[in-house]
């Protein structure tokens, strides 16, 4: 009998990602679904909430969307990637920002400061944009590479001695 066909065979069971982690894994994607929907939300929360201290909080929620869409993106993949992966990321999401704030300026609905966004003011929130999402999408890359790092060094070595300890 031929060694090509052995005599037990064994079942594989490949799983399909979820639609989110499918989502995740594409940079584009969650780059330009988060720079949209964080341009938006700016929006709403400037047009109808500046007028009370709960405003403050609301954009403490959009840093917080904006840094947890970047954890999603980021924790796909090595920590040794997300030097390129994290700047892109915000790069993407700056463009799908600017690109909602020129269609909100056209439609009269970007605001700037306590007044509408004219088309002259675009270049100056883009770039500003793109400042503070790169120092934010980089500080948090550095948090989380350092909470990587502290799990795989300590609370993971520690579970593998344990794991050693128990067998002995």
């Amino acid at each position: 009998m031929s060694t090509f066909f052995p005599k037990d065979t064994v079942q594989w069971h490949f799983e399909e990602p979820t639609v989110l982690r499918r989502f995740s894994l594409s940079l584009w994607e969650m780059a330009l679904m988060t720079g949209v929907v964080l341009r938006l939300y700016r929006a709403v929360v400037l047009n109808y909430g500046a007028t009370t201290w709960i405003w403050l909080a609301a954009l403490g929620v959009g840093v917080l969307l904006f840094c947890a869409m970047a954890t999603m993106h980021l924790a796909n993949f090595p920590v040794k990637h997300w030097l390129w992966r994290a700047p892109i990321f915000a790069a993407i999401e700056v463009s799908a920002e600017s690109v909602t704030s020129l269609l909100l300026i056209w439609l009269g609905r970007e605001p700037n400061g306590s007044t509408r966004a004219e088309w002259h003011d675009w270049p100056a929130m883009a770039f500003n944009a793109l400042f503070t999402r790169e120092l934010t999408v980089l500080a948090w890359a550095a948090v989380l590479a350092v909470v990587v790092y502290i799990v795989r060094r300590v609370v993971l070595r520690e579970s593998v001695d344990e794991e050693t300890a128990a067998e002995e």
